[in-house]
């Protein structure tokens, strides 16, 4: 049986907001809950696809493996230790994590931004294998002729590889990436999941990856966990999960999956009749309740 670096056992969360779109803490609001009794586990260079349509709890549940959301019940474990006893320096040793946006624009060159990832592990390796990992970060990602150049004069793309490039240079044992090709071109879209997937396979690495393009999730991950109304509605590898009927019930259209190459494709026709296309999430309802 494999090891786990990964365990996420039951969690459920919980998600209000107040009036202005601030959190809302107060007692005299119930909030309703995002993920509600998510349970999987992340082996050792296996890549986990978080797939499911928008409000599911992808990325709130990327918060809480990140310990920045808290559990309302529940229990997240990384190499067999609960989350919460972790330092932040140790918790940044043990993780690396691509945020869905690259933020503001830092005065930093690329390389700069790449040696970044080498912070939580200052101390503990002679300079040159420092150099090493970055360099090696640098190429995976094909950015070399950006490496001089400011992070803050790059593409929406162009820095989702340079932050993806740092999270590889950070060496943890588990990765997380949320919607990281949503600004990048189809040939970098293969080229920064090809690269995930050698590094994870290479050095043992986890990888949870929240992703909406269902056919790139099919070629590159390991194994698909699909989201519904915060609750795991099928998960597997995508040969069990990306069928027409889980599609239909989850994202309220007919499709037709096939397979070219070995890889899937998946092709929508149209939404389902009869079926409410759009239904509220935990996180509407919340947003709803705190604005009623």
């Amino acid at each position: 049986m494999k090891s786990t670096v990964l365990s996420i056992e039951d969690v459920s969360a919980t998600y209000a907001r107040a009036k202005g779109g601030k959190a809302y803490t107060r007692s005299d609001v119930t909030p309703a809950r995002v993920l509600d009794g998510v349970s999987f586990q992340v082996a050792p260079g296996e890549l986990v696809g978080l797939i499911g349509p928008n409000g599911a709890g992808k990325s709130t549940l990327l918060r809480c493996v990140l310990g920045l959301q808290r559990l309302q019940a529940g229990c997240i474990q990384v190499d067999g230790q609960d989350l919460s006893t972790f330092s932040r320096r140790a918790l940044a040793r043990a993780m690396a994590y691509v945020p869905q946006h690259s933020g503001s624009a830092l005065a930093l060159r690329v390389i700069d931004m790449v040696a970044l990832g080498r912070s939580p592990h200052q101390g503990l390796h002679p300079a040159t294998h420092e150099r090493a990992v970055v360099f090696d970060a640098i190429e995976r990602l094909q950015l070399q002729p950006l490496a001089l150049r400011p992070f803050g004069e790059l593409s929406g793309g162009q820095r989702q590889r340079v932050l993806l490039a740092r999270a590889l240079a950070q060496q943890g044992r588990l990765l997380l990436l949320d919607e990281p090709t949503s600004d990048l071109d189809l040939r970098h879209q293969i080229a920064a999941l090809g690269a995930v997937r050698q590094v994870a396979h290479e050095r043992g690495t986890a990888a949870l990856i929240a992703i909406h393009d269902l056919a790139l999730a099919g070629r590159y991950c390991d194994r698909l966990v699909l989201l519904h109304g915060g609750r795991v509605h099928a998960q597997g590898p995508w040969q069990l999960v990306l069928t027409p009927a889980h599609l239909a019930q989850v994202y309220g259209v007919t499709a037709r999956i096939g397979t070219d190459g070995g890889w899937p494709y998946v092709l929508t026709e149209a939404a389902v009749d009869g079926v409410d296309h759009h239904p509220a999430t935990p996180k509407q309802e919340a947003e709803r309740f705190a604005h009623a």
